[in-house]
């Protein structure tokens, strides 16, 4: 027999087992649980298609201390996304304008050299197979062309 610290003895069947299968059971009065809900992303909450999640992940990696507030990661996704959208819309733009329905390179590369605001953003940033903005320098035109551009508005008006 089992001999507790008091003194007074005690059966195996009083003590409470701890093993797995016994805790498991759970008691008989033990209330129902209710199903659990979806998780719901960081993104599905702040109502972006960006990931939030891996975004905060990637800070904490990059960063010099590893503490990140949860608001920087919704605020990153949320200018990318931006960003990516006014991109996309530009392109896409480019794209009909050159009778194309797939936007490729070129048409992301002409989108962002004629937006003033993204070729700022963008300026030191070479898209491959982006070629480069049509343009001829006035000095290059020949000197017929030039005169009869220079003369055609002084007549009309």
């Amino acid at each position: 027999a089992l001999k507790s610290r008091r003194g007074g003895s005690s059966s195996p069947a009083k003590h409470l087992s701890l093993l797995p299968e016994d805790r498991l059971r759970g008691g008989g009065d033990a209330k129902p649980k209710k199903p659990r809900e979806k998780s719901k992303t960081k993104s599905f909450r702040a109502g972006l298609s960006f990931p939030v999640g891996r975004i905060h992940r990637i800070l904490k990696e990059r960063s010099a201390g590893k503490r990140v507030a949860g608001g920087a990661a919704v605020y990153l996704a949320a200018v990318l996304e931006y960003l990516t959208a006014e991109v996309l819309e530009l392109a896409g733009n480019a794209a009909k304008d050159n009778k194309k329905t797939r936007i490729i390179p070129r048409h992301i590369q002409l989108a962002i050299r004629n937006d003033q605001e993204l070729n700022k953003l963008l300026g030191g940033v070479t898209i491959a197979a982006g070629g480069v903005l049509p343009n001829i320098h006035s000095q290059l035109l020949p000197k017929e062309a030039l005169a009869k551009a220079a003369a055609a508005p002084a007549k009309g008006g």
